[in-house]
């Protein structure tokens, strides 16, 4: 009965809807593409940004210049007022008591009333109205004070996730390398096919989720004014979530697996561990929000528990396998993957933006109203943009057309995040070349908008017939989760850590991170957009495989030339996450000390 239904349903809709209709298209003229044209345009926009941090970096190398040549003329002043005779120099120094005599009244801007702060809540005050309190490089910082159990707490999660940055990175990086030298061993658990999932597996789950739970902790505490419902969950959680790492990279490359289902290799009670995290991070985050001490529920805390949310629900859909035969697994495939990216990562990460960049500008973020926008839109558009991976297959064609449609409609929430963040930071250009945190925040930003506004462009039906199965979607698919989620992770971890341990990170250290993560990536997707554009059409021009093979070599190259500096990067910032926590341990041990002084 359901065959003769689903018969007639088809029947009786337009072909256009349910039938490719066309089977070739032209690609002579592919550079004047829409998608083509909007890529290269966001290309740009990556790197106008790349030369406008670098022009201010050198800006603020030039005032350091100036100020040690200031420095000398003033020292070969004194060295001439030595020189003076004794009636010169009292002249001088007449003058100079006359000048300093002037004095404001005090009241030229304001009243006459002195302002008093009762309450003791300021910490700094300054007589500039250009908004000059930011988180600047400094040698010291005031340590935030926070609960001792929240601290290891936060400390644990972000170590967790270094760690298996560093690990998953060092697996990327030994799989970027068997593209140029593809005979570099010849052993099974070592192969292409085992290593690529736990790499993506690793930096996926272990490094992004763990850093974005633990920074997420700190924001849920702060923006309820509260404490933790409960450590011990958060603890749980923890090893839960680190267990399924373990367990599903050792099973991946031991050749136990989920079949094809990209970033869903670990096998169904591995990734039962972590949905277990999920769940107990939703209701100890869900249960502080509910005994908030304030009324209202800042919209970080909306992003991050409709992200946990989410993604618990993907997660059950995503390993049910009653309705996944045939091309259903091709559809939940779509949508497990997407929303993993976009429901998982994007939201929550957006979350944690939406608190730190303005905490870190030291002012409100630009429009509230533009970040309900943005997170509803975000919700509705989506859900439904999975399929557009799987163009010109046998899916129904409505379906592929659904799924572009509402890719068109992510321009919506993107635009609006955008732009929120971007106008928070208008006023702070200047800041950037006086911190370390906010260079990670503007280019992450800006990726933001780059990466997922390109990722609409790819999704038109003539970017998908060049790109598709090529290396341009590694290209992407680093742009979003390398350029958005970890800049802007590493954005967060430099804004709270120093805060919360009392030790700033060196500032070379910091800026060689920045710098060969920034360029690293640059030089990785650049290299496989323009190699996988050629590669597809090599595809289309019907030439044989190994040619496109061939022809990719000198890009492979440059990615591995960008992997290897993007790795160093994390080798670099792993010593500055052990910088700081170091410090946190030692600076307890000698306040320790200190109490036990005095009290004796």
């Amino acid at each position: 009965m359901k065959l003769y239904l689903t018969i007639l349903l088809y029947s009786l809709l337009p072909k256009s809807l349910t039938l490719q209709s066309q089977t070739n298209i032209d690609t002579s003229n592919w550079i004047m593409s829409p998608g083509i044209i909007g890529t290269i345009t966001l290309i740009v926009i990556v790197l106008v940004v790349a030369i406008i941090i670098l022009l201010a970096r050198l800006g603020n190398f030039v005032g350091r210049f100036k100020h040690q040549q200031i420095e000398k003329e003033t020292l070969a002043f004194h060295e001439d007022l030595i020189k003076l005779e004794e009636g010169e120099i009292d002249e001088i120094l007449l003058k100079r008591k006359k000048a300093l005599q002037f004095r404001l009244k005090g009241n030229e801007l304001g009243s006459d009333e002195t302002a008093i702060d009762s309450k003791g809540l300021l910490k700094q005050m300054s007589n500039s109205p250009h908004n000059p309190f930011f988180d600047e490089k400094k040698k010291t910082s005031p340590k935030l004070e926070i609960s001792s159990q929240l601290e290891k707490l936060i400390l644990w999660y972000i170590g967790a996730a270094v760690f298996w940055l560093v690990c998953g990175t060092l697996i990327g990086q030994y799989l970027g390398m068997k593209f140029v030298w593809p005979e570099i061993d010849q052993i099974s658990w070592l192969s292409y096919g085992r290593l690529r999932p736990v790499h993506t597996n690793t930096v996926f789950w272990g490094w992004a989720s763990m850093a974005m739970i633990g920074l997420g902790y700190f924001v849920i505490t702060r923006t309820s004014n509260t404490t933790i419902h409960s450590y011990k969950l958060g603890w749980i959680a923890w090893l839960s979530i680190n267990l399924s790492v373990l367990i599903g990279n050792i099973c991946l490359m031991s050749g136990i697996n989920n079949g094809g289902g990209e970033y869903r290799e670990y096998v169904w009670p591995v990734m039962a561990l972590f949905a277990i995290g999920l769940v107990l991070t939703f209701l100890n985050f869900y249960k502080t929000v509910a005994q908030r001490k304030i009324s209202e529920i800042y919209i970080s805390n909306w992003f991050i528990l409709a992200s946990l949310a989410w993604t618990i629900i993907l997660s059950i859909i995503a390993y049910i396998p009653a309705y996944q035969n045939g091309l259903g697994e091709t559809v939940i495939q779509g949508y497990y993957m997407h929303q993993g990216v976009g429901m998982w990562f994007m939201t929550f990460t957006l979350g944690l933006t939406y608190y730190y960049l303005p905490s870190a500008l030291n002012k409100p973020i630009y429009s509230y109203s533009l970040g309900v926008l943005a997170f509803w839109t975000q919700m509705l558009f989506y859900t439904l943009i999975g399929t557009h991976h799987f163009v010109f297959s046998p899916l129904p064609w409505w379906l592929q057309t659904v799924a572009i449609v509402f890719s068109a409609g992510m321009f919506i929430p993107v635009v609006s995040g955008s732009t929120n963040f971007l106008m928070t930071m208008k006023g702070s250009w200047s800041h950037i070349s006086k911190s370390y945190v906010l260079p990670f925040f503007l280019v992450g930003v800006i990726f933001y908008f780059v990466g997922s506004t390109q990722g609409s462009f790819q999704a038109f039906r003539f970017t998908n017939f060049i790109w598709h199965f090529t290396d341009f979607n590694v290209a992407h698919s680093h742009m979003t989760m390398y350029g958005i989620i970890s800049f802007i992770l590493w954005a967060c971890i430099y804004t709270i850590l120093p805060k919360i341990t009392g030790k700033e990170p060196p500032q070379i250290f910091v800026g060689a991170h920045f710098w060969l993560a920034f360029i690293g990536l640059f030089a990785y997707m650049i290299s496989l957009m323009a190699g996988g554009t050629l590669k597809g059409l090599s595809w289309v021009e019907g030439n044989a495989f190994i040619e496109s093979v061939v022809l990719m070599q000198p890009y492979w190259m440059w990615r591995a030339v960008g992997g290897s500096l993007m790795f160093v990067s994390h080798l670099i910032f792993a010593y500055n996450f052990y910088y700081m926590a170091k410090k946190s341990h030692i600076t307890k041990s000698s306040t320790a000390i200190v109490n036990k002084t005095v009290t004796a």
